[in-house]
């Protein structure tokens, strides 16, 4: 299983944040220029607290440069809360396990973002390639929230 955490303290309040990283145009916001996320069928204009706890929401593609089909996500939303929170437990086309869990959490002047991740390759190279891949990604969604919303001094 790897792992890889990141967190950037957001001069936003965590409600505006929440707002914007909870919708698919947000997701993808933080993704481009790299990669761009599709919808499940029937929820293009769903948020993440829209998506039932537990089920499976359907098959979200990877386009890599917003084109090229990559991988998969067949998303699920495993848990809401408390308060700004997610955790996704879902598997992907090269990915037995993926885990990502999103903070939102209020702090002095703004509020802090932290993603947690976990996976695990249907076969060793592709989860030591995701290994490599993604701090690159999310440290370039963070460079992208931190852009959007201003960043506070730590």
């Amino acid at each position: 299983m790897h792992s890889f955490r990141i967190s950037s303290d957001l001069c936003a309040p965590p409600e505006v944040v929440w707002r914007q990283v909870t919708k698919l145009d947000g997701v993808n916001d933080e993704l481009r220029p790299l990669v761009r996320m599709t919808a499940p069928p029937g929820l293009r204009d769903a948020r993440i607290d829209d998506l039932p706890a537990g089920c499976r929401a359907g098959r979200s593609w990877l386009l890599l440069f917003g084109v090229l089909p990559v991988d998969f996500d067949d998303l699920t939303i495993a848990q809401h809360g408390p308060g700004h929170r997610f955790r996704e437990e879902s598997r992907m086309l090269t990915q037995s396990r993926w885990e990502h869990q999103r903070d939102v959490v209020a702090i002095e002047g703004g509020c802090r973002v932290v993603d947690s991740l976990n996976w695990q390759g249907r076969v060793a190279p592709l989860g030591a390639l995701f290994a490599l891949a993604v701090p690159i990604l999310f440290q370039h969604r963070h460079r992208r929230l931190r852009h959007r919303f201003g960043e506070l001094p730590r």
